[in-house]
């Protein structure tokens, strides 16, 4: 590489959780700058979740985490030209893209949802995804499945 690496941002968390990956997650769910809109949809979603839990025990933040988690995927296709021909080459996730992998998708599928506002359309998905069903997840297993069959290829990689 020709230039020096680029810094890393230092986020600062939020004010409720105190928790930066809260504050990662509003970064995404933000549209058009107005972050404390994103910070109320994302407080109302865990109120909502607080609300319909089942377990009296978890907290509305820790089924979030496990959300999180449960979409979280390992392994990635990435395309690669080979003699003409081009090959879905599996490849593992470093950490940060996992991450931001896992809370585009759960925004993305909760934005595409049918509920009133988006504090429940966000709400219904992590709930869903905490319980390893829903659009999110499916796009895991769907990753992780393409990876699978495309195994053979893998001596391509770079």
């Amino acid at each position: 590489m020709r230039r020096r690496k680029a810094k890393k941002h230092a986020i600062l968390p939020d004010p409720k959780f105190n928790e930066v990956l809260v504050t990662k997650f509003v970064n995404n769910l933000m549209l058009h700058g107005k972050k404390s809109t994103a910070y109320k949809i994302f407080y109302d979603a865990i109120d909502i979740i607080e609300e319909k839990k089942s377990n009296e025990e978890e907290v509305a933040l820790d089924i979030w985490k496990k959300a999180l988690q449960n979409i979280t995927p390992a392994v990635e296709v990435r395309s690669r030209r080979v003699g003409g021909a081009t090959y879905q080459i599996p490849s593992p996730v470093r950490e940060g893209r996992k991450q931001s992998l896992a809370m585009t998708w759960l925004i993305g599928f909760a934005r595409k949802r049918n509920e009133k506002s988006m504090a429940q359309r966000l709400a219904n998905e992590i709930i869903a995804a905490s319980k390893e069903e829903g659009s999110a997840f499916k796009k895991k297993e769907d990753m992780h499945r393409m990876a699978e069959a495309n195994k053979a290829f893998s001596h391509f990689r770079f």
